[in-house]
């Protein structure tokens, strides 16, 4: 491979935590999980939260509970699809993963639900 992909983790952020913000942490961690071996497959990781949520502080908003949410989380990795070359769905219920995954779909962008099928990958510590 010669050309490094930047590919969308998608899976769930704030689905089935009953909008806890600590479970909510635990499942961006979950997403994060997915960065280094996407990097260490030559790759551009990118989670639309990196993006989003910096979005929504910068705007005023209190977090990703705050009303203005709904006009800033999905539509970001809505956007950050019109880039993206490739997603990787993790496991897990999520109506905005879902979403990326149908967009991706549209668009001919290929969908992985296993980092292992990343191109590239490589398994193994560090």
């Amino acid at each position: 491979m010669t050309t490094p992909l930047l590919i969308l983790i998608a899976g769930p952020y704030r689905s089935g935590t009953g909008d806890d913000p600590e479970l909510m942490a635990a499942n961006l961690t979950a997403l994060e999980t997915a960065a280094w071996p996407v990097f260490r497959a030559g790759h551009v990781p990118m989670i639309g939260e990196w993006v989003a949520l910096p979005v929504l502080s910068s705007a005023g908003a209190a977090g990703p509970l705050d009303p203005m949410a709904e006009q800033v989380m999905y539509p970001t990795a809505h956007r950050l699809l019109q880039h993206c070359d490739g997603v990787l769905r993790l496991p897990g219920d999520s109506t905005g993963a879902d979403q990326d995954v149908a967009i991706a779909r549209e668009r001919g962008i290929p969908v992985w639900h296993r980092v292992e099928d990343v191109p590239g990958y490589v398994g193994g510590a560090a």
